[in-house]
């Protein structure tokens, strides 16, 4: 698409970002304009350089390893001979003797704190505000409004309020409170009154006046002390509190006036510019960027139209209370805000030197820091890190050279910038293969820096897929799951992050919990997290941050991360298991029938509204009208398994386009009732959303790492040059 360019010596910038750094992003800060455009100038050239040189290396290394597969076809796999190979060629690199994290100035709700972690597009400015507000979720609201208390009984969910379904979820609720907080001989279902009394909390029941088994986990209170407003408690570092409101409909009908239990939620979210936004071009980065920095500056606003009224959401601010102390306090009412950049991969047009596009990864990392800034200059009730930090989520690096490139950019920027060193903190994705398999390495790259490392299972497997693509078909996707090397990824995560002293400096983080709708599965399945000794955990909404936080005050996470410590530790070998086919394993028609016709409708669903409509994260129905979070990490498996079937002659291209076909009608089917979906089975050959699915497939192979940003990205400017 075309657009005005503004000329700083070698740099062509387009206008829109050239505008928006120049009169908002700069406003504010000691940095002369001039100056900026020239450091600007000379960091992209330096760093343009050398990211190139990166993927230049990541090229080469793909091409060796595919043609040892090729080399070594119709013979049994030598794991020995493999690993070997793999060391040679630089891929596996000597794991360090000893690291050191030492990064400070770490906010505790990345430091201390195990707790949810939400992932967020920042391109939806109303989003952003709701997951920045996630720190406290109505747990009340949580259970009654999702599958978290069954229907039984007449306790249905649709209509209006139920008091059936209404007595279900406060019963959970005051249960939940005898479990974590329990009194010291009577039941909160039983409480008639909460008060003050010499510091400690009071409840009376009809059992008598009782206080906390343990007085510790008494926080503070909210209002007069014989008549609080609200009660907060604290147990494994989280907090929730107990709203007393006898105006209230649900309040005015509990003998304790009990409104709501709310729950400290999603501790720390990442505002993400990457996997879950489809950004193309100025105006939808300048929108990214510009939520970012509302949100730094504390003042990003957004308006919306609810039933008959008018809503404007803003940021919350903190709550002032009277501690157990009888001091004041505050309870902070805002999640921690990180930024995810994106990946080294992409380059764009937006900015030019000399004409050539850059890495758009080096344009990210210095305006986020920038916006970043703000923060630092905001004394106001919506700071984001008092300590003075600014925290960016560095995706699909490959291997400690690439950290330590990171590093030594944020070290460049910070100069360039005049901050402080190391005042730029990084997350760590540990998503790639050769990540994985030198991850120590990895952290002791950025050992003063890093606060923050997270399996990222999605991109994982497919950078698993397309790494041996040359090895052999693989498994179906719904056995990945259960495939060796995905569980040693998953214990090394932890371990390496332990060894390293990641402990009181940041976070050791999990996966995504992929259906929104299934809470009461979550409930069951995702405290396996905790349990692993991860210190977060990736929900898709404030709903989810809230139930999957009951999971942390089940698990004391600092108890078993130090259980761990004399655990076995997991050979990273068993992380080179390639996940193929067993020999002589032959699948039936039927069971190839259903992964294609499931990974092509996942694929249209996707693609058909990142194209379409520009959505890069959202709900879509699955083959079986489940409900999926889809972002391009999914995408990227679901493409690169076809890709390795066609491949490797499990599934034709007859097959592949005969299932398409079938897969685009249902996929407008799901859609029909969206205004602003584009249908592609009207006219398969000129729709280009359905014409970038194909390529996706039959051009996958070909893509660096499997990657599906560069034909994404192509096929959306396409739409958007069209609907313009």
């Amino acid at each position: 698409m075309k657009s005005s360019k503004v000329i700083k010596k070698s740099l062509a910038v387009d206008s829109a970002l050239a505008s928006f750094i120049e009169n908002d992003v700069l406003e504010g800060l000691d940095i002369d304009p001039n100056k900026f455009w020239n450091n600007f100038e000379q960091f992209l050239k330096e760093f343009s350089l050398l990211a190139n040189q990166f993927l230049k290396t990541r090229d080469d290394m793909q091409s060796q390893i595919d043609q040892w597969h090729i080399d070594h076809k119709g013979h049994p796999h030598d794991q020995e001979e493999y690993e070997t190979f793999l060391v040679n060629i630089g891929y596996i690199l000597p794991r360090p003797n000893s690291v050191s994290v030492n990064t400070s100035n770490v906010d505790p709700e990345i430091a201390n704190i195990a707790a949810p972690q939400l992932v967020v597009p920042i391109d939806n400015a109303r989003y952003a505000l709701n997951a920045a507000n996630a720190r406290w979720g109505s747990l009340y609201d949580a259970l009654y409004g999702t599958d978290a208390i069954s229907e039984d009984d007449g306790a249905t969910r649709d209509g209006p309020y139920n008091p059936r379904r209404g007595d279900k979820v406060i019963a959970y609720s005051k249960g939940l409170l005898d479990k974590h907080f329990p009194l010291t001989s009577a039941s909160h279902t039983n409480s008639i009154k909460y008060s003050i009394v010499t510091g400690e909390l009071s409840v009376d029941t009809p059992e008598g006046n009782q206080r906390l088994a343990d007085p510790s986990q008494f926080v503070g209170h909210l209002g007069d002390a014989d008549s609080p407003n609200s009660i907060f408690l604290s147990k494994n570092n989280l907090q929730i509190e107990i709203v007393i409101d006898p105006e209230h409909p649900i309040g005015s009908a509990d003998p304790a006036n009990i409104a709501d239990v709310m729950v400290e939620s999603a501790v720390s979210t990442i505002m993400d510019c990457e996997d879950s936004v489809a950004t193309v071009d100025a105006d939808d980065k300048v929108l990214a960027y510009s939520n970012w920095l509302g949100l730094m500056k504390g003042t990003l606003e957004t308006s919306f139209t609810k039933g008959t009224e008018t809503v404007t959401r803003k940021l919350t601010p903190d709550t002032e209370i009277i501690l157990a102390s009888g001091k004041q306090g505050t309870i902070r009412r805002r999640s921690l805000l990180l930024v995810r950049n994106v990946g080294m991969h992409i380059s764009t047009e937006i900015v030019t030197v000399q004409g050539e596009p850059i890495p758009e990864t080096l344009i990210d990392a210095v305006v986020t820091t920038m916006c970043g800034m703000h923060d630092l200059l905001n004394n106001e009730e919506t700071t984001n890190s008092p300590n003075g930090s600014i925290y960016i989520v560095k995706p699909k690096m490959h291997g400690p050279q690439e950290v330590a490139m990171s590093n030594q950019m944020f070290s460049a920027i910070e100069s360039m910038l005049g901050l402080s060193p190391n005042t730029v903190k990084i997350g760590i994705m540990d998503e790639e293969r050769r990540t994985s398999l030198n991850l120590l390495a990895c952290i002791e790259a950025a050992s003063e820096r890093v606060v923050f490392i997270n399996t990222g299972f999605l991109d994982r497997t497919g950078d698993e897929i397309h790494t041996s693509m040359e090895a052999g078909a693989v498994v179906p996707k719904t056995e990945m799951k259960s495939q060796q090397w995905l569980t040693a990824y998953e214990d090394i995560n932890v371990n390496e992050g332990l060894e390293a002293g990641l402990l009181g400096h940041g976070q050791i983080g999990k996966g995504m919990w992929a259906r929104p709708d299934d809470m009461a599965d979550m409930l069951k399945e995702k405290v396996s997290h905790p349990l692993a000794g991860a210190s977060c955990a990736w929900v898709p909404s404030p709903t989810a941050a809230t139930l999957h936080a009951l999971h942390y005050l089940d698990v004391n996470v600092g108890d078993v991360q130090a259980s761990l410590t004399n655990r076995v530790p997991t050979r990273r070998e068993l992380m080179l298991e390639i996940p193929t086919l067993e020999t002589g394993r032959e699948l039936s028609p039927q069971e190839i029938d259903s992964e294609l016709r499931n990974n092509a409708q996942g694929i249209l669903g996707y693609v058909s509204r990142w194209v379409g409509q520009g959505v890069g994260c959202s709900k879509v129905p699955d083959i079986n009208n489940v409900q999926l979070m889809e972002d391009r990490a999914t995408l990227r498996i679901s493409s690169q398994h076809i890709s390795n079937w066609l491949h490797h002659g499990i599934v034709t291209e007859e097959q592949i386009h005969t299932v398409m076909e079938e897969m685009a009608e249902l996929v407008d089917d799901q859609n029909s009732g969206d205004k602003e979906y584009h249908p592609m089975s009207e006219d398969l050959a000129n729709s280009i959303s359905y014409q970038a699915a194909l390529a996706l497939i039959f051009e996958g192979r070909n893509q660096a790492n499997g990657y599906t940003e560069f034909l994404l990205t192509e096929r959306r400017q396409r739409m958007k040059a069209y609907l313009s």
